[in-house]
């Protein structure tokens, strides 16, 4: 499955002037924006969005509903989550989660 093709744009607009310091990167399937070379957010190639988000908190995200832990083969990824289309349909919903990603990815050190 490919990602969905509007996705990427609708995240372009939520960024929208910090979209200078993002770098797109086709990754895993889908595409994937990438801030001081670590991903932050990607329209997924499974469909919805993959956020980063501080491990910490994560847990309590999914606890909230609406969204899963990242899984890669049989690996739960710790920190990162799937975020259904549905639940991104919403603008609103959409630039939380956008921003969720983009504020995590920036405390990261650079790659």
């Amino acid at each position: 499955m490919a990602y969905d093709e509007e996705l990427p744009d609708r995240i372009r607009d939520v960024l929208g002037p910090e979209l200078v310091n993002v770098v797109e990167k086709k990754m895993f399937g889908g595409l994937a924006f990438l801030v001081g070379g670590n991903m932050a957010v990607a329209a997924s190639g499974k469909g919805g969005l993959l956020v980063r988000t501080d491990p910490d908190t994560s847990g309590s995200l999914v606890k909230a509903g609406s969204v899963e832990p990242m899984e890669m083969g049989s690996t739960t990824m710790n920190g990162w989550l799937r975020v259904t289309s549905a639940t991104v349909a919403d603008e609103d919903a959409l630039d939380e989660w956008v921003r969720r990603g983009i504020e995590f990815a920036k405390t990261l050190p650079p790659k």
